[in-house]
């Protein structure tokens, strides 16, 4: 089956190749984004493998489908990015990865909170400028602190174990409880009562209708001042505008972002030589505390090998007959 994996970085490539390649299954690594403008080098191939930031909306599933393309092959968990009705209505069948390594995200997470909290980016170039005083570097003990863990999957299921071995104390929100995270002594609120007890809230909840800006005007309300919010999760989980105004007037302590709302036409590519056109990723760099990585916190060796493995397999088991991992929707 020919496949076009979209979005190709190098790494991808090495994972994938190191995977190994199934009998009859041929890849072609594109560097672009998938969108209207590039559907067109999909012309021909069977099979599309996409990642997030990739366009999978109407338009270019219509362009897909009529090319020839039978099969997705998300390379994530999550597919809020995919109009799933069209896709249903046009015959493509789609396959994810859903699961690859918790603890490389939920690993990041907790680095973002150890470094807001002794204030490391600060401190690093302060050493390389000669200037080894420590004002402002002043951080906090994580012994005792209240964290609250949104989305009790295998993220924050992994999450919540690392915290409660720094001797945290853990809240928890989702509508469906894990015994794991309750056995870790973790107590589940309503979210506006989780907010307004933690110190440290970090989201690990998939993005839809009813979690879209769950973090907003109204619920940063809800924090305690000087709380840290971190997110891991989706750039649509939090209202950015909001955000902004909560750092301003302190209600918001520190923030740590490995994903942006309109990332799409800005992440995992090289635009050092150009001017920021985001006026509100632009606003957020000037914090002092706030640190924004580029959607890295999937990428561990352990997370791409698992990643291809099973991409690879999801399209030798559909090519078989034999599906794995199919979103349905429903």
């Amino acid at each position: 089956m020919r496949t076009i994996l979209f979005s190709s970085q190098n790494y991808d490539i090495d994972s994938f190749r190191a995977a190994g390649q199934p009998a009859g299954i041929e890849l072609q690594f594109q560097p672009a984004r998938l969108s209207l403008d590039t559907v067109a080098l999909a012309q021909g191939y069977e099979a599309v493998c996409a990642f997030i930031n990739d366009d999978l909306g109407a338009a270019v599933l219509e362009r897909l489908a009529a090319g020839g393309t039978r099969l997705i092959a998300l390379r994530s968990a999550g597919y809020n990015h995919v109009d799933l009705p069209t896709a249903k209505r046009l015959g493509l069948a789609i396959v994810r990865v859903p699961a690859y390594s918790p603890h490389a995200v939920a690993e990041h997470a907790v680095a973002l909170i150890l470094a807001l909290n002794r204030r490391l980016p600060r401190a690093c170039n302060r050493t390389r400028d000669g200037d080894f005083r420590l004002q402002g570097l002043t951080g906090f003990d994580l012994v005792g602190k209240t964290v609250g863990v949104v989305g009790t999957g295998q993220i924050g299921a992994t999450f919540a174990k690392i915290m409660n071995g720094f001797g945290c104390r853990l809240l928890a929100y989702d509508p469906y409880p894990n015994p794991q995270v309750e056995a870790l002594g973790a107590r589940y609120l309503s979210l506006p009562q989780l907010l307004a007890e933690s110190q440290i809230i970090s989201l690990h909840c998939p993005l839809n209708e009813q979690s879209k800006h769950m973090i907003n005007r109204e619920s940063l309300a809800h924090m305690q001042p000087g709380a840290m919010l971190i997110n891991t999760g989706r750039g649509g989980l939090v209202d950015t505008p909001a955000l902004i105004d909560a750092l301003k007037d302190g209600r918001l302590g520190y923030l740590g972002l490995d994903v942006y709302e309109e990332e799409a036409q800005l992440f995992f590519e090289d635009r050092s030589d150009l001017p920021l056109q985001d006026d509100v990723l632009a606003r957020l760099l000037t914090f002092p505390n706030v640190i924004v990585t580029a959607h890295q916190a999937f990428l561990t060796h352990e997370a791409l090998d698992a990643i291809a493995a099973t991409t690879l397999r999801n399209i030798a088991a559909w090519v078989a007959g034999t599906p794995e991992n199919l979103v349905t929707g429903d």
